[in-house]
């Protein structure tokens, strides 16, 4: 069966992503995503935590999670799940695609 095409957004060169952080990528009319490196592998998730309305990529990252620096909620990078109070509402997740060096994200069809 044939794979459907995806419409990808580019988000970033993979080279500016620092490890175990987070960049902030703006994009017309939505808010801001945020790339982020765990290991080898880069994901992209809504940059602003759903309890503070506060930038994650400021965040400290660990155990493949983000704090957010605002009331030190967190959430799950790989999956988007809040896995520290006061933060409880989940984040959106996008599917990734890396080519060439270059961070691509499915930006229509959140997870």
């Amino acid at each position: 069966c044939m794979s459907e095409e995806k419409n990808l957004t580019y988000l970033v060169d993979t080279v500016d992503v620092p490890v175990e952080s987070g960049y902030q990528v703006k994009i017309t009319g939505r808010s801001p995503i945020g790339v982020f490196k765990l290991g080898d592998n880069f994901y992209a998730i809504d940059d602003t935590c759903t309890h503070g309305n506060f930038s994650l990529c400021e965040g400290l990252i660990f155990d493949g999670q983000v704090e957010c620096s605002l009331h030190a909620g967190a959430f799950d990078i790989r999956t988007g799940a809040a896995t520290d109070l006061p933060c409880v509402i989940p984040l959106k997740t996008y599917p990734v695609t890396v080519k060439d060096g270059k961070v691509y994200a499915d930006i229509d069809n959140a997870e």
